[in-house]
């Protein structure tokens, strides 16, 4: 499994077990809709340090590196290289997971005593404040057995089950809830059965010979997610065997900062079609078996890119960082948000939440709208950067008589593509041309390949001066228009420049 994991006894941290301040998300009345959905559970991780509370940084310098500006992640936080046990994070964060919809969040645990352990008086009072509930992701801490697991579900039980924010789902005789990570990395759980009458326990796995002692399946792994087609086969067995089934959906997977060197395969956002291809697959029920829960990867484990929970679209220069523009055709700080409130979207489709914000434009947006765009060569006063401004009347015009010219569109970071429109100034006055052109993509800026090979395309008044390309479906963050001829002037000319999935 690819999920990184280090198992650290840290330092105990004094956590807070009062109430912290923020909004209170009240229960449905009888007969309301409710606004958040304990179905939806997300792997919540309260690892993080720094020097405000913990007194230095902790999980933020992985991979070596000089937190706050350099942090082992491919995003930036908006709330910065935070503190779990900060109490003003643990409220935005709940708030936050509020506006998801989710109702759920599944707690990263790493054994009696640890660091995690210690902060879950804060986490859980947060949680209380905003009517989240609290279920566990018991981990593979160092010496975990299956007869530890059972010690550990007893006193999880015995410690914080009074807490308000205490999951348990009522549609299972209210019992509690947890999540066994690594589950098959022990061969013989026999030692379980001691827990399993009281308790919902999930095995990682899709494989039905190896949860005879469980209650539960659950998946973890995004990548998986993405092309998985067949678990109606393992929801049914669940189903049948009176089991819970909680397939994992995730937005996407980047861990080469917190990893160097890694050659793991990465599982690219595609602006938000990744989340919907995984959601959809999940809630569908001839390919995800009719869950009982849907479980997301995650709010916020930073080190792997597989986090909802909103990322800065100003981050640091120091060291480059993704953001979350062009997710759902949003872009700038409305795009820091994009993934919760897709996440609320998907929530209200499976568990009739409400009331649901309007959902995001559809995946099929321009994602060449507003990038930076650069040419071999421009005639004064027509740049590079008026194809994707938005506007037609204004155009890009190249070195006049110099052919082969070209022009390139940074989308930001790798998106999926599928057609390229192309448009010159829709007056009457721009008669009709034929430029002779091509389409090359790249992933690094650097090595183009060919995604529409040269072709004469006719840009024709009469039907707005506009050309569509379609090609096979690919991901790349490097467009470029490579144009060798001109019918109509001695120069490549394009207005806008537009780029969409399919």
């Amino acid at each position: 499994m690819r999920r990184l994991r280090t198992a650290i006894l840290a330092l105990l941290l004094l956590a807070t077990s009062g109430a912290l301040a923020g909004p209170v998300t009240a229960s449905a009345a009888p007969g309301a809709t409710p606004t958040v959905s304990p179905k939806v559970q997300l792997f919540y991780y309260p690892w993080y340090g720094n020097p405000s509370v913990y007194g230095s940084y902790r999980h933020w310098p992985q991979g070596n590196l000089t937190p706050p500006l350099e942090i082992s992640s491919n995003f930036y936080p908006k709330l910065g290289a935070y503190d779990s046990g900060d109490p003003a994070v643990l409220n935005q964060q709940m708030d936050w997971i509020t506006q998801a919809g989710a109702g759920t969040i599944v707690y990263s645990w790493w054994g009696q005593g640890s660091y995690e352990d210690n902060l879950v008086p804060a986490v859980m009072a947060a949680a209380a404040q905003h009517g989240i509930k609290v279920a566990w992701h018991i981990e593979p801490y160092t010496g975990r057995t299956a007869a530890s697991t059972v010690a550990d579900i007893g006193y999880i039980n015995s410690r914080y089950g009074s807490s308000p924010a205490f999951y348990r789902d009522p549609d299972h005789g209210n019992k509690p809830a947890f999540y066994i990570f690594q589950s098959l990395f022990i061969p013989d759980w026999t030692t379980l059965d001691q827990v399993t009458a009281g308790n919902i326990v999930l095995a990682q796995t899709t494989d039905v010979s190896k949860v005879a002692h469980f209650n539960g399946m659950y998946t973890y792994d995004g990548i998986a997610g993405a092309t998985e087609t067949g678990w109606q086969d393992v929801g049914a067995y669940c189903h049948a065997h009176g089991m819970v089934w909680s397939p994992s959906v995730a937005p996407g997977y980047l861990d080469d900062r917190a990893v160097p060197g890694n050659t793991t395969p990465t599982l690219d956002r595609a602006n938000g079609a990744t989340y919907d291809k995984e959601w959809t697959n999940a809630i569908t029920p001839a390919t995800g078996g009719n869950p009982d829960w849907v479980s997301v990867t995650s709010f916020n484990e930073w080190h792997e890119g597989s986090m909802i929970e909103p990322a800065t679209s100003t981050p640091p220069t120091v060291i480059p960082y993704l953001t979350y523009d062009g997710a759902y055709g949003q872009t700038g700080t409305a795009a820091e948000t994009s993934y919760l409130g897709r996440t609320r979207y998907w929530a209200s489709k499976f568990d009739n939440i409400g009331p649901t914000d309007p959902p995001p434009p559809p995946v099929n947006t321009n994602v060449a709208l507003h990038k930076t765009a650069t040419a071999s060569g421009n005639q004064g006063g027509f740049p590079a950067s008026n194809i994707t401004d938005g506007n037609a009347s204004t155009y890009w015009e190249s070195t006049n008589n110099a052919f082969p010219q070209t022009v390139t569109v940074d989308l930001g970071a790798a998106s999926a593509v599928g057609r390229i429109v192309l448009k010159l100034p829709p007056s009457p006055a721009w008669g009709s041309r034929t430029q002779t052109l091509s389409v090359l993509g790249s992933v690094n800026g650097s090595a183009y390949g060919t995604l529409a090979a040269s072709h004469g395309y006719s840009f024709d008044a009469s039907s707005g001066n506009t050309v569509t390309i379609t090609f096979p479906a690919t991901t790349q963050r490097y467009l470029r228009l490579a144009v060798t001829a001109n019918t109509g002037w001695p120069a490549g000319q394009a207005s806008e420049f537009e780029a969409y999935q399919s």
